[in-house]
């Protein structure tokens, strides 16, 4: 069994014979508790580095640091007790009025290459300020300078509850102690959300409307609504602008007078909801379905969904009085049994639209394509002036000889002339 003595580095006083066994970390712990210290590296008496605990003989004699460099105890004729206390000394810090007492060690072991290391490895070589009780004066934020006194006593991130992780950054980043630097920025980096995109739960949605006053404008603005359930909720005068409600069940939900302008409706389900003076201007419902849906306010307030993409979607029976779909594009939708009086369609892109029995008196349908729709069972006929049908190759192919000749017998436009063998 080898047996060696073990000095604290600088320093030929108090050393302690331990006997040497397992590893070198083995003996590194044996160090730390004999000489109570954080024991890093082992030094022979002519400075040389040890890592292998092979190279050391019986009776040799070791020096033992905490990560700083080796001192030879009789260098510069300074005593071992000067050098020792240059190291292992108390001392005490005045930060911003509040009091820390540490060790010499503590300051300049963990990150010798910051600027605390720096100021107290030796003494007074920065002529540090002192108060009339002997204690360094820096002027800095004691709250935020605990934190950083901690991680070089312990190496670990410990801040108390009300402490900003920002200002503790802020301290680490100018005392240059590099390491706990990252760290935090790491801690700071995880104690934020992540960006979430993920869409907002109808649970979540409810508290917000628990949360607002009824006489207060809710904005959700480009929120992520996609594939909610929303159904039978009260979401009248709601900014809904731009938002994403893709295949959100808004089925029997209260929009009236919502704002839904470029919002993305697309595959969305709203049967039977109230849109009485809904906005929908640009908005994109491709695919969704509005059976049932009230668009007619009685207080004559028109919903708008003036170039809304409304492309296969399925409106059967609702009420769409007034109904303001001007440039819209209607391609493939069903239309059948919607009450359509007094609806501006002009410019409206209807190719193979279905609008049996729609009601569609005194509708405007100036400009608009009809390429393929059918118009069968018609509540009311449809005036000449009404649309261009007439004057084109575009009348449903679909509609049966009765309906035609219904067309015809009804009271031509002023100007315009036709007769049966041509439209039959």
């Amino acid at each position: 069994m080898r047996r060696v003595t073990l000095f604290v580095n600088g320093t030929s006083k108090n050393g302690k014979v331990v006997a040497v066994y397992g590893t070198l970390s083995d003996l590194l712990t044996v160090a730390s508790n004999k000489l109570g210290i954080r024991a890093c590296n082992l030094y022979n008496g002519k400075g040389g580095l040890i890592d292998d605990i092979a190279l050391i003989r019986d009776d040799d004699v070791l020096y033992v640091s905490e990560g700083d460099v080796f001192i030879n105890p009789q260098s510069d004729g300074k005593t071992s007790d000067d050098i020792s206390g240059s190291h292992t000394d108390w001392l005490t810090l005045n930060i911003g009025g509040r009091l820390f007492t540490t060790t010499r060690s503590t300051l300049v072991s963990k990150e010798p290459d910051s600027m605390l290391a720096h100021m107290f490895r030796e003494k007074d070589v920065w002529g540090n300020k002192q108060d009339e009780r002997g204690a360094y004066l820096i002027d800095r934020s004691p709250e935020y300078f605990e934190p950083i006194l901690n991680y070089l006593r312990h190496g670990q991130i410990i801040v108390n509850e009300g402490i900003n992780l920002l200002g503790v950054l802020e301290e680490a980043r100018f005392f240059g102690i590099e390491q706990l630097a990252e760290q935090l920025e790491v801690a700071i980096k995880n104690s934020h959300p992540p960006e979430d995109h993920s869409p907002l739960s109808r649970k979540e949605f409810v508290r917000f409307l628990l949360a607002t006053p009824t006489k207060s404008e809710l904005r959700c603005q480009g929120l992520n609504f996609s594939g909610a359930d929303l159904s039978r909720l009260d979401l009248r005068y709601i900014n809904f602008k731009m938002a994403n409600l893709s295949r959100c069940n808004l089925t029997y939900a209260n929009l009236c007078c919502s704002n839904l302008e470029r919002a993305d409706l697309s595959g969305a389900n709203l049967d039977g909801a109230n849109l009485q003076g809904v906005k929908m201007l640009c908005s994109n419902a491709e695919g969704a379905s509005l059976k049932g849906c009230n668009f007619e306010d009685p207080s004559g307030l028109k919903a708008n969904l003036e170039g809304a993409n409304l492309k296969g979607v399925d409106m059967e029976g609702s009420q769409m009085t007034g109904i303001n779909l001007r440039v819209a594009t209607l391609k493939n939708a069903k239309l059948k049994n919607c009450n359509l009086r007094g609806a501006t369609l002009a410019g409206t892109d209807l190719e193979n639209c279905d609008l049996s029995g729609c009601d569609l008196q005194e509708a405007n349908l100036r400009g608009s394509n009809v390429k393929g729709a059918i118009f069968e069972e018609m509540l009311t006929p449809l005036h000449m002036s009404q649309s261009n049908i007439f004057k084109s190759s575009r009348v449903a192919a679909k509609a049966d000889l009765r309906d035609r000749c219904q067309l015809l017998g009804l009271q031509l436009a002023r100007g315009t002339a036709a007769t049966l063998p041509s439209l039959c």
